[in-house]
C-alpha cells in the first residue's frame, strides 16, 4: 500500500470535538523533539503537511489528517516538555489520556522513542500506561540515521532490555530515518494489514 492522498482534516482540543466517524484511526506520539512530524511527512510523501518546528512543544492540539479517505492519521502533542507550564502539561496529559483510553475508532497508537538516548523514565511510564489501560500500541524508534547500523542495535535492544522488567513480550517495533526514509515500508505495510483486520472484524459483525 502506497499513500496517494493525505490531506489536514481539522485540530481538535479534547476528544468529545473531534470527528463523528468509523474511520480507523492511527496515532502518533512521543517526547517532544522526537522527530514525529518529520516522520508523518516522511510516510505520507507530503513535506510540510505536519508542521516540523525546532522548538519542542509546539503540537497542542489533537491534529487529525485523512489518509485516502480510508483512515486517519492523528498526530498527538509531545509529552515530557521541560519548560512547558504544568497547568499546560496537565491539560496535555488529560487530552492525550482521553483521547487513548476512550476514542473507539483509535486502532494503534505508534510511540516514537529517539534511538540515540537511552529509556527515559517519562516514556517508560507512559508505555506502562498504555498496556495497563489495554491502549494497542507500537514502538517507534527515530533517528536512526544520526547512529552507525551497530549502535543503533546495541541501543534498541538496551531499550528492549528496559522494558522488558515490565512485560512479559513487547510490540511490534520499528527503525526508522526520515532522512533516508527507513523503516517506511515496514510502517504502510504494517497500517495495511492492519486496515484488513479491522475491515474483516467489521464485515463479520455487520453479517
Amino acid at each position: 500500500m502506497n499513500i496517494e492522498i493525505a490531506e489536514f482534516a481539522g485540530s481538535y482540543p479534547g476528544i468529545r470535538f473531534c470527528p463523528e466517524t468509523t474511520m480507523p484511526e492511527f496515532a502518533f506520539i512521543g517526547r517532544s523533539n522526537v522527530g514525529k512530524s518529520s516522520l508523518i511527512n516522511m510516510l505520507t510523501n507530503k513535506k510540510g503537511l505536519a508542521k516540523v518546528s525546532g522548538t519542542p512543544g509546539k503540537t497542542q492540539l489533537l491534529n487529525f489528517f485523512l489518509i485516502d479517505s480510508d483512515w486517519y492519521l492523528v498526530d498527538l502533542p509531545g509529552y515530557g516538555y521541560a519548560r512547558t507550564a504544568k497547568s499546560v502539561k496537565e491539560k496535555f496529559g488529560k487530552m492525550i489520556t482521553q483521547y487513548l483510553a476512550g476514542r473507539n475508532t483509535l486502532v494503534c497508537t505508534f510511540i516514537l522513542l529517539d534511538v540515540r538516548h537511552e529509556l527515559q523514565k517519562l516514556d517508560q511510564e507512559f508505555i506502562n500506561w498504555c498496556g495497563n489501560n489495554e491502549v494497542p500500541f507500537c514502538l517507534v524508534f527515530t533517528k536512526a540515521d544520526k547512529l552507525g547500523p551497530g549502535q543503533v542495535a546495541a541501543n534498541v535492544g538496551a531499550i528492549r532490555k528496559a522494558l522488558l522488567r515490565d512485560w512479559e513480550e513487547l510490540p511490534p517495533q520499528f527503525i526508522t530515518s526520515s532522512e533516508t526514509r527507513q523503516g517506511r515500508e515496514e510502517i504502510i505495510g504494517f497500517i495495511n494489514n492492519t486496515l484488513l483486520h479491522v475491515k474483516g472484524q467489521m464485515a463479520i459483525q455487520k453479517s
